[in-house]
């Protein structure tokens, strides 16, 4: 019984390790593009909102622009991307992105946060 509690415990801590995570990430992308801005409240808010996001409709989108994703070597996924972020931001407040070129970059920062994030929790 107590092992099945432990797995438990360490899954939840687990959901929430990665959800502070990601709003580190969101924060610290948010810090270093200019253009965008998030308060902290906000930034544990749009991680859940681009978990949801991410979940739920890109890979919807991946899959319809699959031929020009093809043709653009990859390229329009961080289009996609951008989008998803401006969208995020209308729907959380305290999440301002000032124009589609930060949201852009803001989206290209988050993906090379979250990778080296990636790699220092795999090793």
């Amino acid at each position: 019984m107590d092992g099945v509690f432990f797995f438990c415990y360490t899954e939840r801590m687990k959901i929430i390790v990665h959800w502070i995570i990601a709003a580190v990430a969101i924060g610290v992308a948010a810090y270093i593009v200019p253009g965008v801005t998030i308060t902290p409240i906000a930034a544990l808010v749009a991680a859940v909102v681009l978990g949801a996001l991410n979940f739920l409709i890109r890979p919807i989108l991946v899959v319809l622009t699959m031929p020009i994703n093809i043709l653009t070597l990859g390229i329009l996924t961080l289009v996609i991307n951008a989008g998803l972020v401006l969208l995020a931001s209308a729907a959380v407040p305290g999440f301002a992105i000032a124009s589609f070129s930060s949201a852009l970059l803001f989206a290209l920062a988050l993906a090379i946060i979250n990778w080296v994030f990636h790699l220092w929790n795999h090793h």
